[in-house]
């Protein structure tokens, strides 16, 4: 099996579309099996005031908000990382069982949780298939996470954002385990 580049991140500047990439993919996924999250942003009258969770069966969970009472925060935004932690257990992404994992994504609020981090490392070296988008900063585990020798990163950006989607399937189409996940039609 190709373990060197099985790990698919997505990095780019914020607001360049990762999420909305993400959320392509999930959807021309769709008949492999694939388990994970995505986020989404909290807007009151135009104007952003957190992050929730979005499982990819549809699941919710407040990520970050600016009226949330938290310990925790990044920026304006108070980070719930209680809840964050038990949003991760629901989704049971470490359990045993080839699929595709995906994760929107590994950033500064999400590394907040602990359990997160381990979590990522965990999938990482798994088995499964990680796609993921990361912060487009370098420092501390998102750093390391982007030199893995199992990693195969793409940069998002305005040259590249229409056709990224293409690249990403095509590279998965590589993977020699990419075939086995796919689900009988019904």
């Amino acid at each position: 099996m190709d373990r060197e580049r099985k790990n698919i991140l997505i990095t780019g500047l914020p607001g360049i579309g990762k999420t909305t990439l993400i959320k392509q993919l999930v959807y021309g996924l769709s008949r492999y099996r694939t388990r994970g999250f995505y986020t989404e942003e909290i807007r009151y009258k135009g104007e952003r005031k957190g992050f929730q969770l979005v499982a990819l069966d549809g699941r919710k969970s407040m990520l970050a908000h600016v009226f949330i009472d938290s310990p925790y925060h990044v920026g304006k935004y108070r980070v719930d990382v209680t809840a964050f932690d038990s949003f991760l257990d629901s989704l049971g992404l470490t359990e045993p069982g080839e699929g595709i994992i995906v994760i929107d994504e590994i950033g500064k609020m999400e590394c907040l949780s602990v359990k997160f981090v381990r979590t990522i490392q965990e999938l990482l070296d798994s088995e499964n298939i990680v796609i993921a988008t990361i912060a487009h900063t370098d420092g501390g585990i998102k750093g390391k996470i982007k030199e893995r020798e199992d990693v195969r990163l793409f940069r998002m950006n305005l040259e590249n954002r229409d056709s990224i989607k293409d690249e990403i399937l095509e590279a998965l189409g590589d993977l020699p385990q990419f075939s086995r996940l796919r689900t009988p039609d019904r």
